[in-house]
């Protein structure tokens, strides 16, 4: 493995992730030969998707104590666009956890971005109802949730709605389904209500090029799912468990959002399944089939007239 991608194979591999399967296995023909020095062969394939969102400016930031929306108190700047006292807050490309920056960078959304832009929502006047341009195929879990909590609120109080552009996958309709509304378009795509976690096992091609990797635990569970060693049923197992339960809380979330239009049950069945546009509107995904343009028009003009 390249030292230089080793951050980017700890949010990968052997962690659970709100990706809809063809994102993941996308990014592995990218950029899987260049984590791990060699081919990477994908033992499960479905049909491989490549997906980039747009990139801003990233100005730094922690996250506890929300420094990145005070950093915008401070300059007198709404972290989010405007139009007629509707604030406007893109969920594009892949959703990542931590990420000091306000709107996409590289094809990425913070949820630490995300939570700055809907707190300063929830707190300023002006804003009389937000729109979440919704554009991904999902992310990690690590901050999923919360962010889903913090849309969940925010629907409480002002009126929301989700316009999906394209797609709305995995960790993407996890947001979306916070909403008050769903809009998406003719052609578009929603759903992929699960969970995906991915091990690789270099041990055989290690084994072929004549390298031994001696692994010295302290402790029999240190080294679990490590990649050098074929993964055991135990750790398989307690994975496997680990997904479960967070997809049985990814329908619970969407359950609630999606209030009175889709069940936790109905949820579950999907078995992370993907719906065009007509199949996930009779599900009770979204709330009809629309021009993303239009759509926000309507909402507009509906805010201001309430």
């Amino acid at each position: 493995m390249s030292f230089r991608y080793g951050h980017v194979a700890q949010r990968v591999f052997n962690t659970p992730l709100l990706y809809d399967p063809r994102k993941a296995e996308a990014f592995l023909q990218g950029m899987g030969s260049r984590i791990a020095g060699d081919t990477v062969v994908i033992a499960n394939p479905a049909g491989a998707t490549d997906h980039v969102a747009f990139g801003n400016g990233r100005p730094l930031a922690g996250k506890v104590g929300n420094r990145l929306e005070r950093a915008y108190q401070r300059a007198n700047m709404l972290p989010f666009d405007m139009i007629d006292n509707v604030a406007i807050i893109p969920i594009e490309g892949s959703l990542v956890h931590k990420g000091g920056w306000i709107g996409s960078a590289s094809g990425e959304t913070s949820y630490q971005g995300l939570q700055a832009q809907i707190s300063a929502a929830r707190k300023y006047a002006g804003v009389k109802g937000v729109v979440f341009e919704v554009d991904s195929f999902g992310g990690e879990v690590n901050g999923g949730f919360e962010t889903a909590a913090a849309i969940q609120a925010l629907s409480r109080e002002k009126p929301t709605l989700s316009i999906l552009t394209d797609f709305a996958y995995s960790a993407g309709y996890l947001q979306a389904s916070q909403a008050r509304g769903i809009v998406m378009p003719e052609f578009g795509g929603a759903g992929s209500i699960g969970v995906i976690i991915m091990h690789a096992d270099y041990s055989q091609a290690l084994d072929q090029d004549g390298i031994k990797v001696t692994i010295i635990r302290s402790g029999k569970k240190k080294a679990d799912g490590n990649p050098y060693e074929p993964l055991s049923a135990d750790v398989a197992g307690r994975w496997q468990a680990q997904a479960d339960q967070m997809r049985d809380k990814f329908a619970e979330t969407v359950a609630k959002g999606r209030k009175n239009r889709i069940t936790k049950a109905k949820a579950l069945a999907t078995e992370a399944d993907v719906y065009d546009a007509k199949q996930a509107l009779a599900m009770g995904l979204v709330d009809a089939i629309g021009d993303p343009i239009e759509a926000f028009d309507a909402f507009v003009k509906e805010v201001n007239r309430s």
